[in-house]
Protein backbone atom coordinates (compact mmCIF):
# COMPACT_ATOMS: atom_id res chain seq x y z
CA UNK A 1 0.00 0.00 0.00
CA UNK A 2 1.38 3.31 -1.14
CA UNK A 3 1.68 5.69 2.20
CA UNK A 4 0.41 9.29 2.26
CA UNK A 5 2.69 11.27 4.76
CA UNK A 6 2.74 14.62 6.01
CA UNK A 7 5.19 17.92 7.24
CA UNK A 8 4.08 21.24 8.97
CA UNK A 9 3.65 22.15 5.00
CA UNK A 10 3.40 18.91 2.33
CA UNK A 11 1.51 16.48 2.14
CA UNK A 12 3.53 13.27 0.31
CA UNK A 13 0.61 10.96 -1.80
CA UNK A 14 0.55 8.84 -3.98
CA UNK A 15 0.40 9.81 -7.67
CA UNK A 16 -2.57 10.34 -10.07
CA UNK A 17 -3.50 10.95 -13.20
CA UNK A 18 -3.98 14.85 -12.72
CA UNK A 19 -0.19 14.34 -11.89
CA UNK A 20 0.72 13.69 -15.67
CA UNK A 21 0.55 17.15 -17.56
CA UNK A 22 2.67 18.57 -14.79
CA UNK A 23 5.02 15.80 -15.03
CA UNK A 24 4.87 15.56 -18.65
CA UNK A 25 5.90 19.12 -19.31
CA UNK A 26 8.75 19.37 -16.65
CA UNK A 27 9.71 16.41 -18.31
CA UNK A 28 9.77 17.40 -21.98
CA UNK A 29 11.39 20.97 -20.74
CA UNK A 30 15.13 21.64 -20.14
CA UNK A 31 14.26 21.70 -16.45
CA UNK A 32 15.18 17.91 -17.03
CA UNK A 33 18.29 18.34 -18.55
CA UNK A 34 19.32 16.26 -15.32
CA UNK A 35 17.02 13.15 -15.52
CA UNK A 36 17.73 12.55 -19.09
CA UNK A 37 15.89 14.91 -19.93
CA UNK A 38 14.47 16.93 -22.11
CA UNK A 39 11.91 13.80 -23.28
CA UNK A 40 9.77 12.50 -25.41
CA UNK A 41 6.36 11.79 -24.45
CA UNK A 42 5.99 8.21 -24.29
CA UNK A 43 9.67 8.19 -22.59
CA UNK A 44 8.61 10.70 -19.85
CA UNK A 45 5.17 8.22 -19.46
CA UNK A 46 7.81 5.11 -19.05
CA UNK A 47 8.98 7.22 -15.96
CA UNK A 48 5.68 8.07 -14.89
CA UNK A 49 4.55 4.52 -14.73
CA UNK A 50 7.70 3.31 -13.66
CA UNK A 51 7.63 5.72 -10.15
CA UNK A 52 4.09 4.10 -9.80
CA UNK A 53 4.70 0.64 -10.36
CA UNK A 54 7.47 0.04 -7.94
CA UNK A 55 5.09 0.91 -5.39
CA UNK A 56 3.37 -2.81 -5.62
CA UNK A 57 6.74 -4.29 -7.13
CA UNK A 58 8.69 -3.33 -4.23
CA UNK A 59 7.22 -1.32 -1.34
CA UNK A 60 8.25 1.73 -2.26
CA UNK A 61 8.40 4.62 -5.29
CA UNK A 62 7.55 8.07 -5.91
CA UNK A 63 4.56 10.40 -3.63
CA UNK A 64 4.21 13.88 -5.16
CA UNK A 65 4.13 16.79 -3.13
CA UNK A 66 1.09 18.74 -2.45
CA UNK A 67 1.08 21.95 -0.51
CA UNK A 68 -0.96 21.46 2.62
CA UNK A 69 -4.40 23.44 2.36
CA UNK A 70 -4.19 24.79 -1.09
CA UNK A 71 -3.40 21.00 -2.62
CA UNK A 72 -1.25 22.68 -5.31
CA UNK A 73 0.76 20.26 -6.29
CA UNK A 74 5.00 20.60 -5.96
CA UNK A 75 7.00 18.64 -7.28
CA UNK A 76 7.96 14.74 -6.25
CA UNK A 77 10.19 12.54 -4.13
CA UNK A 78 10.66 9.10 -4.79
CA UNK A 79 12.98 5.77 -3.66
CA UNK A 80 13.82 4.03 -6.82
CA UNK A 81 15.77 0.65 -6.90
CA UNK A 82 16.02 -2.25 -9.25
CA UNK A 83 17.15 -2.81 -12.71
CA UNK A 84 18.00 0.80 -13.58
CA UNK A 85 19.09 1.55 -10.13
CA UNK A 86 21.89 -0.67 -7.71
CA UNK A 87 21.29 0.81 -4.68
CA UNK A 88 17.98 2.17 -3.48
CA UNK A 89 17.86 5.69 -4.49
CA UNK A 90 16.48 8.89 -2.84
CA UNK A 91 15.28 11.23 -5.51
CA UNK A 92 13.11 14.52 -6.17
CA UNK A 93 12.06 16.99 -8.25
CA UNK A 94 10.11 20.34 -7.47
CA UNK A 95 8.18 22.30 -10.43
CA UNK A 96 9.47 25.93 -11.54
CA UNK A 97 6.78 27.61 -9.41
CA UNK A 98 7.89 25.75 -6.35
CA UNK A 99 11.76 26.08 -6.07
CA UNK A 100 13.78 27.88 -3.65
CA UNK A 101 10.94 27.31 -1.14
CA UNK A 102 12.77 24.36 0.69
CA UNK A 103 10.18 21.92 -0.48
CA UNK A 104 12.16 19.72 -2.06
CA UNK A 105 14.21 19.31 0.83
CA UNK A 106 11.23 19.11 3.59
CA UNK A 107 9.95 16.03 1.26
CA UNK A 108 13.32 14.03 1.08
CA UNK A 109 13.77 14.23 4.78
CA UNK A 110 10.32 13.02 5.64
CA UNK A 111 10.51 10.14 2.98
CA UNK A 112 14.17 9.19 4.03
CA UNK A 113 13.09 9.11 7.33
CA UNK A 114 10.00 7.10 6.27
CA UNK A 115 12.67 4.52 4.74
CA UNK A 116 14.51 4.06 6.98
CA UNK A 117 12.01 3.41 10.27
CA UNK A 118 9.25 1.66 7.95
CA UNK A 119 10.80 0.29 5.93
CA UNK A 120 14.64 -0.41 7.45
CA UNK A 121 16.90 0.65 4.41
CA UNK A 122 20.33 0.22 6.12
CA UNK A 123 20.95 3.22 3.82
CA UNK A 124 20.27 5.58 0.84
CA UNK A 125 21.91 7.20 -2.30
CA UNK A 126 21.47 9.99 -4.30
CA UNK A 127 22.73 9.64 -8.16
CA UNK A 128 23.41 12.31 -10.09
CA UNK A 129 24.86 14.77 -12.61
CA UNK A 130 27.96 16.45 -11.29
CA UNK A 131 26.92 19.68 -12.96
CA UNK A 132 23.51 19.34 -10.51
CA UNK A 133 24.86 22.18 -7.64
CA UNK A 134 21.54 22.74 -6.31
CA UNK A 135 20.52 18.81 -6.11
CA UNK A 136 24.24 17.85 -4.40
CA UNK A 137 23.90 20.85 -1.73
CA UNK A 138 20.47 19.61 -0.92
CA UNK A 139 21.94 16.14 -0.45
CA UNK A 140 24.50 17.74 1.54
CA UNK A 141 21.81 19.96 3.86
CA UNK A 142 20.20 16.62 4.44
CA UNK A 143 23.55 15.29 5.84
CA UNK A 144 24.70 13.03 3.14
CA UNK A 145 27.79 12.97 1.90
CA UNK A 146 29.75 11.82 -1.31
CA UNK A 147 30.72 7.98 -1.78
CA UNK A 148 33.52 7.71 -4.74
CA UNK A 149 32.82 4.24 -4.47
CA UNK A 150 29.65 3.35 -4.96
CA UNK A 151 28.34 1.86 -7.93
CA UNK A 152 26.04 4.26 -9.78
CA UNK A 153 23.71 4.26 -13.23
CA UNK A 154 25.93 6.15 -15.28
CA UNK A 155 29.17 6.73 -15.26
CA UNK A 156 29.68 10.46 -15.06
CA UNK A 157 27.18 10.21 -11.65
CA UNK A 158 28.07 11.18 -8.75
CA UNK A 159 26.87 9.96 -5.42
CA UNK A 160 25.32 10.75 -2.31
CA UNK A 161 25.28 8.39 0.68
CA UNK A 162 22.50 9.32 3.16
CA UNK A 163 22.73 7.58 6.92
Amino acid sequence: MTPALETERLILRPMTMSDWPLYEALMASGRSQYMGGPMSRSAAWGMFCHDVAQWPLMGHGALMMEARGSGEVLGQVGINHGPLFPEHELGWFVYEHAEGKGYAYEAARAFRDWAQQERQLPSLVSYMDADNNRSARLAERLGATLDADAPRPEPGDIVYRHF
